[in-house]
């Protein structure tokens, strides 16, 4: 799967819109599905999981992996500094 269709994917897998399509549900699910093969490969350590999770301000996708047994955040996409800086330069209402 190429980066472009993961990406696709994401965006409408973690839309916080209560309503999905069904190609929308079929989409997470492959999205699920690849992210628990992903894993369980272990292509990012034995210690390490690939996880997506919404930032609470910027309301963006994160990708982010995980060290399994100390819950520390190892890499982030985007980047903390990047999140801060859009929240920053976003207009206020």
């Amino acid at each position: 799967m190429e980066i472009s269709a993961v990406n696709s994917i994401l965006s409408t897998a973690v839309s916080p819109s209560p309503v999905k399509t069904p190609a929308a549900q079929a989409e997470s699910r492959q999205l699920i599905r690849a992210v628990k093969k992903l894993n369980e490969s272990e292509l990012l350590g034995n210690n390490n999981e690939l996880t997506f999770v919404m930032d609470r301000e910027t309301k963006r996708p994160l990708v982010r992996i995980i060290n399994r047994e100390t819950k520390e955040v190892v890499q982030q996409i985007p980047p903390e500094y990047v999140l801060r800086m859009a929240e920053d330069l976003a207009p206020r209402r």
